[in-house]
């Protein structure tokens, strides 16, 4: 189910997978035996790389990868794993990420907790541990324009005179928990160590298409669809309580109890919406409930319209308030807002009363077993 979902959820609109080595004039792959173009580009740790700074090593790895791309989120262990191989034979990984962040649609977020910004890639960074320079060119693009990587990951294997050698996937498998049996790119480098001819020059590449600036307009255009998106507010008694309390769905619930008397509640609404947005193709649910009482169904309703929340939402009546708080968690005092996580059968695994932090949150969901960062 979370294979066809991460089919149908990323790939309708625009392909995640592509199989191609040129995919149009303006994004030409690098032709084997092109010298590698220079840049200059700022890393996570502040400092500013260019081809210079990688003069001594014999065998140069250009690695064209992401944050939010399930792919790139599948290769990181492998490639922090060839760097640390590869460390003490004279051999460079630098890692740079193409993507305009603006260019990037919430809904190609569902595999992820983060997108694609500078910020987002030094937490990226810092939670895994990165051992090779992060290098950010989501503003100009210019680096990425003159490489041309299809998808992330693109490998781009230099010799010593940085002549481009080996262009294309890593290796022949995705999923982080399989032994791959093709590995290309080790394959290059050995060769190039070696002073042997690479055999296979150029692979076809899978992942994520690459977010360039002009694909801008698909995010307006999702933004707009999602606008255009009805709003719903239904009224639920004891037995709507209890079926989503209980979760006899096969999904994930995200339940976010608020009130219009509570100025937190309303002020980080928008926060669940992206959040919806992010997840809402997945095995995943956000249900807003309301506690206002049904005599604020029309002051409601106009909020939620204004938020644009398309998702389900709920409004208690209220005689029915003391049972929802009495049923759904004896932790809960009964302040607003109140977020919770509830899988299937009703299990909790997690709860925050008032402000919620958006970031934990988003791992939280990504992290869990029924979501997930892998296809």
């Amino acid at each position: 189910m979370r294979s066809f979902l991460f089919l149908a959820g990323i790939g309708i609109v625009i392909s995640l997978f592509s199989f191609i080595t040129h995919f149009s004039d303006d994004h030409k792959t690098l032709e084997i035996g092109s010298p590698a173009p220079d840049f200059k580009l700022m890393g996570v740790d502040d400092r500013t790389y260019s081809l210079a700074s990688f003069r001594d090593a014999s065998v140069l790895v250009v690695i064209f990868t992401c944050n939010h791309c399930p792919t790139a989120q599948c290769y990181e262990d492998r490639i922090i794993r060839i760097t640390a191989e590869y460390a003490n034979k004279n051999v460079a990984v630098v890692a740079i990420m193409p993507n305009d962040p603006q260019s990037l649609r919430l809904d190609e977020l569902d595999f992820s907790d983060l997108g694609d910004s500078f910020a987002e890639m030094k937490i990226r960074a810092k939670e895994k541990k990165f051992n090779f320079p992060y290098l950010y060119d989501g503003d100009t693009e210019a680096v990425s324009r003159a490489y041309g990587p299809i998808a992330t990951p693109h490998v781009f294997v230099f010799d010593k005179e940085r002549k481009l050698r080996y262009e294309g996937r890593i290796d022949d498998t995705e999923s982080p928990f399989k032994t791959p049996g093709e590995t290309d790119a080790q394959n290059a480098i050995d060769a190039l160590l070696s002073n042997r001819e690479v055999e296979v020059k150029t692979t076809k590449v899978f992942g994520c298409s690459v977010k360039w600036s002009d694909k801008k307009d698909l995010v307006q255009k999702s933004l707009q669809a999602w606008a255009k998106e009805p709003v719903h507010l239904t009224t639920i008694q004891k037995d709507g309580l209890d079926s989503i309390t209980q979760n006899r769905s096969a999904k994930l619930f995200l339940l976010y109890l608020w009130s219009t008397d509570s100025n937190i509640s309303m002020q980080q609404f928008n926060e669940f919406v992206t959040i919806n947005r992010m997840y809402r193709d997945r095995d995943f649910e956000f249900i807003s409930i309301c506690m206002d009482g049904t005599g604020e169904r029309e002051k409601i309703l106009r909020f939620l319209e204004t938020q644009q929340a398309s998702n389900k939402n709920v409004l208690v009546s209220m005689d029915e308030k003391s049972e929802l708080i009495k049923t759904l968690n004896s932790k809960w005092r009964g302040a607003l807002p109140y977020t919770l996580l509830i899988e299937p059968g009703g299990k909790i695994v997690f709860t925050e009363e008032g402000t919620v932090n958006p970031a934990v949150l988003k791992k939280t969901i990504v992290e869990n077993h029924l979501i997930g960062r892998y296809p």
